[in-house]
C-alpha cells in the first residue's frame, strides 16, 4: 500500500477551484481513494502550466523532498491525475498534455497512478447521458 498521495491538478482549472472537493473526497476516504491508511502523507499540486513540463521540476523535488524527510521512495507513492485533467467536465475536456504527463510521472519512477479524484453526481449523470465523453478507466469507476 502506498504511504503518500500525490494529487495533480490542473492549472489552469486552479484558477477558479480551490480543490476542496479532490480534497475531501481524500480525507474522507471515498470514490479514487478508498482503503488508503489514515496516515497517507497527502500533498496536491497543479502540473505547473501547459504543456504539463513544469510536473517534471515539481514531482522531482517532491520525491527528493519525501525522500530525505519522509524516507519514501517513488514505489510508494500513488500519483493521482485529477479529474479536471482526465475527465471530460465543466471546466474544460480532458486535458490534451494527459499522455505526456503521464510519461513524465513514469520516467521520475512513480508507477502507481491513478486517473481521478473526484467525480460529481451531476458530472456522472452527464457522463451517462453523453453530454461529456467517457475515458477508459474511469468507466470502471462509475
Amino acid at each position: 500500500m502506498q504511504k503518500a498521495v500525490v494529487v495533480i491538478q490542473c492549472d489552469i482549472t486552479c484558477r477558479r477551484c480551490s480543490g476542496f472537493a479532490c480534497s475531501q473526497t481524500f480525507h474522507d476516504r471515498v470514490d479514487f481513494f478508498e482503503g488508503y491508511p489514515e496516515d497517507t502523507f497527502y500533498l496536491a499540486m497543479t502540473c505547473g502550466g501547459c504543456c504539463g513540463k513544469g510536473l517534471s521540476a515539481k514531482l522531482s523535488h517532491f520525491l527528493q523532498m519525501s525522500r530525505k524527510k519522509l524516507n519514501l521512495l517513488p514505489k510508494d507513492i500513488a500519483v493521482h491525475l485529477a479529474s479536471c485533467i482526465t475527465t471530460d467536465n465543466r471546466h474544460f475536456e480532458r486535458c490534451p498534455h494527459f499522455d505526456y504527463m503521464v510519461a513524465i510521472i513514469k520516467k521520475n519512477g512513480c508507477d502507481h497512478i491513478i486517473e481521478g479524484t473526484y467525480l460529481s453526481q451531476n458530472a456522472k449523470k452527464k457522463r451517462q447521458a453523453g453530454v461529456y465523453k467517457t475515458y477508459s478507466p474511469l468507466t470502471l469507476k462509475e
